[in-house]
């Protein structure tokens, strides 16, 4: 059986994460998303909200699980015995960090961990999670970045840091 893990913070999940998912999850037998728990990131969810947002949109994956992790991605890669990393690419400026981070993966690993870039679809090349809370920080349209049901969660924390 062949595997992937797709990490990431999804903090929040857009319509670019799911675009990624999906295709990985044609490409491999298992897909495992893990949100990484980062206590160096001033996240707008929690760990524990991420996972239930990114289980609620991939419901109808039936190979994709979600999952969540702190400490080194080829730790928990290890642990779950999967040798391939999913990362997407947006623009060149994504390929220079994320080259860096597959190379420093894969040295560490001693070469047990692999990455495989996945362009995003052209009309999601724009979001980035940041982008999205500034937006909605605003008061401003994010239908067209996250699904209504994640647009709905976003707007309600924005308001409660507001009050």
């Amino acid at each position: 059986m062949n595997a992937a893990i797709y990490p990431g913070s999804f903090d929040p999940m857009t319509l670019g994460h799911l675009d990624i998912i999906q295709r990985a999850s044609k490409m491999f037998d298992e897909l495992t998303v893990s949100v990484l728990d980062n206590k160096a990131k001033n996240a707008l969810f929690s760990v524990e909200e991420r996972v239930s947002i990114l289980k609620e949109a991939t419901k109808e994956l039936p190979n994709v699980t979600v999952d969540s992790f702190n400490g080194l991605l080829i730790d928990y890669a290890k642990q779950k015995n999967v040798h391939i990393s999913v990362r997407g690419l947006r623009a060149i400026s994504d390929f220079e960090y994320e080259l860096q981070t597959a190379q420093t993966n894969r040295m560490l690993s001693k070469g047990g961990l692999d990455t495989l870039f996945l362009t995003t679809s052209l009309e999601y090349a724009y979001l980035s999670s940041s982008s999205v809370k500034e937006i909605a920080a605003f008061n401003g349209d994010i239908s067209q970045c996250v699904p209504d049901f994640v647009a709905d969660l976003v707007y309600e924390k924005m308001k409660l840091r507001r009050n």
